[in-house]
């Protein structure tokens, strides 16, 4: 409906190609077992990947995400145990996976509106043992991750958008009109990479970012890296790192509406004070980002900072999936931010070496929550060095590179 035949196989190609890039510190083999996890109404797409991940050699597992009704009764009825209940033998699952590719495809977006938050974030922290196992095999280099959108009228719908409309969105931000996909896709990776590669070489020492609605600023923090595309997400322009959390002050804006777990959430406003956010609001769904905020200890502190130039996304419509929101290319690129856990491989140093005891040390967050937050507003991010200079890195959408 969305795709031709043509255009699922190319799309297969570039999420076997991510998933492989996405192996920073190790090698893809055959007979690597891959989890292939999707919604049902992605199936053309389905089947495009699974038969190509036959044809290399890979150990498929396919699992299908319940539906939307399932999932509501699930939080609406299920007691304390049952949320926190994780089948037997899964965590041996988790510990012997090599790979994971998930393809989101929602019939309902607000199918967990009349759900308690504080019950899903109750199971939500209850299965982070599982995924911080398949962090600990990132980090080593056994498991490798990638995820995408695939197109419904849902989410056409919510984004105020023909189906039409939004399948081109997507077939333009993932290349998948191109000859070669695969190939446009290591040409751009190839070039965020160099900005990523110039950002961690300067001494920065803090970002400031000032827009109408913000006046922002992060740490940056000791054996830091920025990180760029690689394989997870798809698509993925975005250039980010993991900040020291415990540096973050100042107001962060959210222009940019999103949906999360059933509510539908517009212009958040955060305020940090030593890294903390110390008061929340938003013009629609306050009550639900405050009830995220107190998810964990982690939730009210920063994990990511994010970066993307307009040059390089196609993206200039909002597609009500934070997947493509956080990619957002538009007329001015977009800055996003994301409460909540940290992502480990932002650490310069040997990724084998950060265990638990030296993200506490270095700032990098922890939580069951990772919540993207999105600014398109025209904007200035200034580098400020060791030695005391700045330097203006980011404006009107692009970095200065």
């Amino acid at each position: 409906m969305f795709f031709t035949k043509t255009q699922n196989e190319k799309y297969a190609d570039v999420l076997i190609w991510a998933l492989e890039t996405a192996r920073r510190n190790g090698k893809v083999k055959p007979y690597d077992s891959v989890l292939l996890r999707s919604d049902l109404s992605a199936m053309p797409l389905v089947r495009a990947v699974y038969a190509k991940l036959i044809a290399l050699r890979y150990q498929v597992i396919l699992r299908f995400n319940a539906p939307e009704d399932f999932s509501k009764e699930f939080y609406l009825h299920a007691d304390d145990k049952q949320l926190a209940f994780i089948a037997g033998g899964e965590k041996e699952f988790q510990q012997s996976l090599n790979g994971l590719i998930v393809i989101r495809a929602p019939e309902d977006l607000m199918f967990l509106k009349k759900a308690d938050p504080s019950r899903i974030a109750q199971s939500a922290v209850a299965h982070q043992p599982l995924r911080e196992i398949l962090d600990m095999r990132e980090q080593k280099g056994f498991f490798s991750w990638t995820m995408c959108n695939y197109p419904t009228l849902e989410l056409a719908q919510k984004a105020g958008l023909s189906p039409k409309e939004y399948a081109n969105q997507v077939a333009r931000a993932c290349f998948l009109n191109e000859k070669d996909p695969v190939k446009k896709w290591q040409e751009v990776t190839r070039q965020i990479t160099e900005i990523g590669k110039w950002l961690s070489s300067l001494p920065i020492n803090t970002l400031h970012v000032v827009s109408r609605h913000m006046d922002f600023e992060v740490l940056l923090g000791e054996k830091r890296r920025f990180m760029a595309g690689g394989g997870c997400n798809i698509p993925s322009f975005e250039i980010f790192t993991s900040p020291d959390w415990r540096g973050t002050r100042g107001i962060y804006y959210a222009d940019l509406s999103s949906y999360r777990s059933g509510n539908y959430v517009k212009g958040v406003r955060l305020e940090f004070e030593k890294g903390r956010v110390i008061k929340a609001n938003a013009e629609q769904g306050a009550d639900f980002v405050r009830k995220m905020l107190a998810m964990d200890k982690g939730a009210a502190q920063i994990g990511e900072f994010s970066l993307t130039d307009r040059r390089f996304s196609k993206i200039n419509k909002f597609m009500a999936d934070i997947l493509y929101d956080e990619n957002f290319g538009g007329k001015y690129g977009n800055c996003h931010i994301a409460i909540g856990a940290s992502y480990a491989d932002t650490f310069s140093g040997p990724q084998a070496k950060l265990d638990k005891k030296l993200k506490e040390k270095l700032g990098f967050n922890t939580s069951s929550l990772h919540w993207d937050l999105i600014n398109t507003e025209d904007k200035t991010v200034t580098a400020r060095l060791k030695d005391g200079s700045s330097q203006l890195i980011y404006e009107k959408g692009q970095f200065r590179y």
